[in-house]
């Protein structure tokens, strides 16, 4: 049972459920703004749904969930006598709906929702029979055999209540499950995977989604799957043919869970993981970089700490504030250092103790955001702030094209491949290229990087680098940490910087510069409307330039299997590719302007080009919003 008080298993449910009723005020309500304006009428509640709300808590395995949705139940079927009470009651009758209207469905990403209870959110219920659904799923591949299973969770609400309740599913199962021994981020469960050769691993994270989310992630190795793809996340069929056996689960209350009989992994496997981190150091201990760090309130902040201390790098320092795991994410509106304002703090601490490098991990530390002191993006805003100073962080297109460079120059002439999602910058191909490497775009999602042949090293933008891929066959953002923090100090004793490499790049392959804008939906359905209306009326026009080529995804592109998404090229280079998110409710649009810049171009000529650019990518976006509908 959970316990409601406990940090792990997070804030009782039912409270947080009917704080949702009570926060709704007719002041904040439309429907009461006008003069006379009168409550929505309260409707009964239907049947059908009384009949699957009750059937959910029989069968429910939580006694918290349980007394949540008895808790919305009598409040949905109660007689309201004044306005307020009729909100509430109205509020708890559509969070029932919403929550009953579907079942969270398995995919390649596992499961991710919001926990509560109920069959459309995470909770112990929806886990123990995805659980059950693999187990059965490895017994089939695997028949007469017991599966080695690794388990991993995050520090987030009821994350190890989950993990534990997987484990013991498993066990029942007559599998042979392992649990690493903590909280721990999600690239050392991806390790452990490979490590142990497991057939099979599971991770309890929500990554950098709100402190209310949680998911479950699959990956797959061992003797299920051979080659490029061990140890990485599922893809199609296997999501598929695991959802079909979570499908044929029966009641959750009759799954055999047992108490004990997994193994809880050492401190060991930690270190296997970071002996393994270790492999990518230079070899120097001559250290003058200062580097600023925050794990956004994740599991990433010790084990970061240990990789920079055991590669030599003395002068770091993290964030206080957002050291510590905290669920809650209490400084951040959400843990994701894409989101405005998520690393300002880290920048803060930059400014103030005269940093070199800012390092952040989202909070399961598989992804890895890069900011620097660049002297000509520094303005005043109304206040000093770091912003203002200079600082800023770095596209994750600009670290992939830093880390590809590297990759690249280790790798000339050996044949191997640098991988990169489609709606990544196409610098990288140019980069592979150049050294005599290959180059593969892939579907967007490391799942998909992961699996090419002969990988040296992958990337998306979205802030994901793989640079070890024999370790860890999925994003990880502490070895990419250690790989930028050792090319800065290069750069730095060099008498050059990030910034200046960035440059250099741009004179060997031609100015590439991204950006991204999205749009968020409350309402699902838009997402299907505006990708609809996009692929039915592409504009004519991008910043003025012709859009000579557009593309629908969903019909395959250059050899990539079918994807959500439509793309359009210009006369002048410049590509947009707009598809809707694979982990939240949003439709984003990726956008590159190619500016070209020669070798011998001096600074001042850089600069031009990158101002150039800036306004040209500054005009895509506002037509981009324009066809978004947001502006």
């Amino acid at each position: 049972m959970s316990n409601p008080t406990d940090p792990a298993t997070g804030p009782h449910l039912s409270e947080r459920a009917h704080a949702r009723a009570d926060d709704v005020h007719a002041a904040d309500d439309d429907r009461f703004t006008e003069p006379g304006a009168v409550a929505e009428p309260h409707a009964p509640l239907d049947g059908l749904l009384v009949e699957r709300v009750e059937a959910w808590i029989a069968d429910d395995v939580d006694d918290v969930d349980r007394d949540e949705l008895r808790g919305l139940l009598e409040l949905a079927r109660s007689t309201p006598d004044d306005l307020r009470a009729t909100v509430r009651a109205n509020t708890a009758r559509a969070e029932l709906v919403d929550r009953f209207a579907a079942t969270l469905q398995f995919g390649t990403a596992g499961l991710r929702g919001e926990m509560a209870a109920g069959p459309n959110r995470m909770n112990r219920a929806v886990v123990r029979r995805a659980a059950a659904g693999l187990g059965g799923y490895l017994s089939q591949v695997l028949p007469a055999e017991a599966a080695r299973v690794v388990v991993g969770y995050d520090a987030r609400h009821r994350s190890r209540d989950f993990a534990i309740d997987t484990a013991g599913v498993l066990t029942a199962a007559g599998h042979d499950a392992l649990v690493l021994p903590g909280p721990l981020p999600t690239p050392v469960l991806a390790f452990a995977v490979r490590h142990l050769r497991a057939d099979a691993g599971v991770m309890v994270t929500a990554s950098h989604n709100p402190p209310a989310d949680n998911g479950y992630k699959v990956y797959l190795g061992g003797r299920v799957v051979e080659g490029s793809g061990q140890g990485a996340q599922i893809v199609p069929p296997f999501d598929a043919e695991i959802a079909a056996q979570i499908a044929a689960i029966g009641p959750v209350s009759e799954i055999p869970v047992a108490t004990d009989g997994w193994t809880t992994l050492g401190d060991d496997l930690l270190r296997a993981y970071l002996d393994a981190v270790h492999r990518l150091w230079d070899g120097s201990d001559d250290r003058t970089l200062r580097i600023a760090t925050t794990p956004l309130h994740g599991v990433g902040g010790p084990v970061l700490a240990r990789v920079l201390a055991e590669a030599h790098f003395p002068d770091v320092a993290v964030v206080d504030e957002q050291a510590a795991a905290d669920p809650d994410f209490p400084t951040v509106d959400f843990p994701n250092p894409e989101e405005k304002g998520a690393i300002d703090l880290a920048l803060a601490l930059a400014q103030d103790w005269g940093a070199d490098l800012v390092i952040a991990n989202d909070p399961d530390a598989d992804r890895c955001a890069v900011a620097v002191y660049d002297p000509r993006g520094g303005s005043y805003r109304g206040k000093e702030t770091a912003q203002a100073q200079g600082w800023r962080m770095l596209h994750g297109d600009e670290v992939g094209a830093l880390l590809g460079e590297e990759a690249a120059r280790r790798a000339e002439g050996t044949g191997g491949v640098l991988a990169s999602s489609v709606v990544s910058s196409r610098l990288l191909g140019r980069v592979a290229a150049a050294h005599g490497l290959r180059h593969a775009t892939t579907l967007t999602g490391f799942k998909w990087i992961a699996r090419t042949e002969d990988l040296v090293f992958g990337y998306e933008e979205a802030l994901g680098y793989c640079v070890d891929p024999e370790s860890v066959r999925d994003k990880d953002g502490l070895s990419a940490a250690l790989v930028i923090a050792q090319l800065a100090q290069r750069l730095k004793a060099e008498g050059s910087s990030l910034v200046a490499e960035l440059d250099a790049i741009a004179r060997r392959y031609g100015l590439y510069l991204t950006d991204q804008v999205s749009a968020r939906f409350e309402d699902l359905s838009e997402i299907d409307d505006t990708m609809v209306r996009l692929r039915e009326t592409p504009p004519a026009t991008v910043a003025g330039a012709a859009v000579t080529s557009t593309a629908d995804l969903a019909d395959g592109y250059e050899g990539l299997p079918p994807t959500d998404g439509v793309l359009w090229l210009c006369a002048d280079s410049t590509r947009v590719i707009v598809r809707p998110s694979g982990t939240e409710p949003k439709v984003k649009a990726y956008l590159e302007v190619v500016v070209p810049v020669g070798e011998d171009d001096d600074d001042e000529q850089v600069a031009r080009a990158r101002w150039v650019a800036r306004q040209r990518l500054d005009d895509v976006a506002k037509d981009v919003r324009a066809a978004l509908g947001l502006s």
